[in-house]
This record gives C-alpha cells, structure tokens and sequence, in this order.
C-alpha cells in the first residue's frame, strides 16, 4: 500500500520505517526541516531517533499534500497538544474514505477529547483506528519482540492496519474498545510520572507496586464510566502499557516524575528536553475530565498538586497513604 504518517517524533519514524520494511511506499512528514533533510540524506532521523539506521526506501517531506498524496492508510503520529491543529492542516489532502490510525496518546485540552475524536472532528467520514501498546520507540526500531492493540469500530480498518504493520517482532491484535484503549494509552503516562516520583524518593519497589496497582484502578474506573470495557485495562493497552511505562529505563515519564522526585522543579525538567512526556499534559486533562464525570482519582490528583500546586513530592505521596480506609474494589 501507499501509506502517509504524520508526525516524525521517535514513534512515527518507528511506525514509518517499519511500514517501509513491509514492503508499502511510505511517506512520513515532518515538522521540523532537519528532521526531512536527515532522513532524505542518511537514512537517519538524528534529533528523535538517533543512531537507529532507517529503510533506505522511507522518504520525507514537510509537505502535507505531498505525504498524503494517494494515501490508501494515513498514520497521525503528532504530539497530543498539536494533534487538532496537524490534522486540521491535513484534512484537505487527505484522499476520501481512507482508514485514519490515530497513534497519539493523551487527552485534548480544549475539548477533553480522546484522539481519535480528534482526528474524527478535523477530518470526518474516514474509518478511526486507535493504536496503542506496550512500546517503546526504540525498542520497535531495533526489531524487538513487541506487541500492541489497533481497535475500532470498523473491524476492516482494524483488520487492515493489523496487516500493514504486523511482523515475526510487531504483533498486532484488534479489538474494538476504542474508548479503553485510548484511555489506557494516555492515563499510565500520569501513573508513570507518579511512580517516577516515588522512586525519586527512594520509596521502594512496594511503593511502586502500590502506585501502578492503584492507578489500573483509577484508569479503570474513568473508563468505565466513560463506557469502555473494563476487561480492556487488564490487556496489552492497560496494564501491559501501564507496567512498561511506569518501570521501564526508557520511559520518558517516569524519567520526569524520577527528576521531580529527586528535587527539580517542573520547569527545570522540562527545559531542554527534545522529547514531549505526554504525562505532564495528561495530568491536567484526566483531572478535569475525572471532575467532569464525577470520577476518584486519587493519584492522578496527587501528581497534579506535585506538577502544578508546588506540593513537596513528599507530601504528596503520604497524603496517599493516610486518605480514609476503605475496601479495595470500593
């Protein structure tokens, strides 16, 4: 197939390079000048994705019209805080009724949307697909056994985007619980930069158990009360997201939550960073979209007071621990 994604951060070139490796005529496009120039010239994407040889036959462009030009599958791949405004820019070119995957995790900020609405509201009457998944960029690239979700609410889209990206490594599964797989995608990242903070704190392994244990559930009950299905946080786009994120030496999240934890104020972490942790963003989101429906979540409240409300890490952390009792599946 000829494929378009949009979004070349260290996940997009990911998805792109292996899409490329699958044998499809893949365009990715680019925000930054660079990064297209890297690409075109060294088979390389030396700011997001350095030292990880690319397809030779992947090119690049800055050129909406360009990528998505014939597309029969277009990837969105942006950062969640400029997803609306990417997509908006592409929706002109986008050939009609092609399948739209949407790979971006996190929670709008203007409309407290999934991404997948996103994508919908900018560009309607395409098939939706979420992606999502236990995933680091990096791993992907160097062809490391990985496997993750594409739900929607059209099996064929699902189906279809299955078979483009699955490989002996990249196994794909489908389901159609798009609202649970989005949620999952983007609530672990807050739990990651809270359990960051607690082993910045040097709280132990018990306290990170505790902390992704409890936050499955709080990302469970936003979920449900959103109408997703409770069974989907217990798969690969809940806690198989969950426990990567929140343990693994690449996560971005956790790398912040880890730094707060250890002293630095948010500013300080974030300056310089090339990378978006989407976690910081969702922190904000889920706690208005959890007040908007009524939904403890306990955890996510903590890391806000942490992140926004200059409430010592510490602090933060026993306020947990000494809330009233109560039974665990109250």
């Amino acid at each position: 197939m000829k494929i378009a994604v949009i979004g070349a951060g260290a996940w997009g070139t990911a998805l792109a390079n292996l899409l490329s490796e699958n044998d499809h005529e893949v365009m990715l496009w680019a925000y930054e000048p660079d990064v297209v120039e890297s690409i075109n010239t060294h088979a390389e994407n030396r700011r997001f994705l350095s030292g990880v040889p690319l397809h030779p036959d992947l090119r690049a462009s800055g050129l909406e019209e360009q990528v998505l030009a014939g597309a029969e599958l277009a990837f969105f791949v942006a950062p969640s805080h400029v997803l609306r405004q990417v997509a908006a820019g592409c929706a002109k070119h986008v050939p009609a009724g092609i399948p739209l995957v949407v790979a971006t995790k996190g929670i709008d900020r203007e409309r407290l949307s999934l991404m997948t609405d996103v994508v919908a509201e900018e560009i309607p009457e395409h098939p939706i697909v979420a992606l999502s998944g236990p995933s680091f960029a990096l791993e992907v690239a160097n062809h490391l056994p990985t496997a993750i979700v594409a739900a929607s609410a059209d099996p064929d889209a699902a189906q279809l985007t299955q078979r483009a990206l699955s490989t002996s490594a990249f196994r794909v599964y489908t389901q159609s619980d798009v609202i649970g797989v989005e949620l999952g995608g983007a609530l672990k990242n807050v739990m990651a930069v809270a359990t960051g903070i607690a082993d910045g704190l040097q709280l132990g392994f018990n306290a990170r158990a505790a902390l992704i244990t409890r936050g499955l559930a709080e990302m469970t009950r936003l979920g449900v009360k959103l109408g997703a299905d409770p069974q989907t946080f217990a798969g690969l786009a809940g806690m198989g997201d969950l426990v990567l994120t929140c343990t693994g030496s690449l996560s971005r999240n956790r790398s912040v939550g880890l730094e707060i934890g250890r002293g630095a104020a948010l500013n300080e972490v974030l300056q310089g960073r090339e990378t978006v942790a989407e976690g910081v963003t969702t922190t904000e989101t889920a706690k208005r979209l959890a007040e908007q429906h009524g939904v403890e979540m306990p955890i996510v409240n903590a890391v806000h007071k942490v992140l926004f409300e200059r409430q010592p890490a510490r602090w933060a952390l026993v306020a947990l621990m000494t809330r009233d009792l109560k039974a665990e599946n109250a």
